[in-house]
């Protein structure tokens, strides 16, 4: 079993920056690999993902240029630098394992204008 633990979320103005972090654990080791997010009343929508080693990247057009996700320390652990954060950004974040198999409960970011 993985467990997923995202941290890192809040409420903010339009313009601001979070970073948010999801860390892995359980009895079975996995790499964190993506995030999406989940705006009230609406869909799960992708955001970003990373491969283990961190060079295949892909971002959903919605945050090019604004997000930047990495590895973090442990590798397993990945984080996501948002900028200029925008009311259409105000979601819950969900972080992903084991080709979405397993999920975060996810951390809240608000965001105002």
């Amino acid at each position: 079993q993985v467990q997923l633990e995202e941290s890192g979320g809040g409420h903010v103005q339009a313009g601001a920056s979070l970073r948010l972090s999801c860390r892995p654990s359980g009895s079975m080791f996995s790499y964190a690999e993506a995030w999406f997010r989940q705006a009230p009343g609406k869909g799960r929508e992708f955001v970003a993902s990373i491969n283990w080693n961190g060079d295949l990247i892909n971002y959903a057009d919605s945050v090019k240029g604004r997000f930047t996700i990495s590895r973090g320390s442990p590798q397993n652990t990945i984080d996501l630098q948002m900028t200029n954060l925008q009311p259409d950004d105000t979601a819950v974040y969900l972080c992903s394992a084991k080709g979405n198999t397993y999920w975060g409960q996810g951390t809240q970011v608000t965001v105002s204008s």
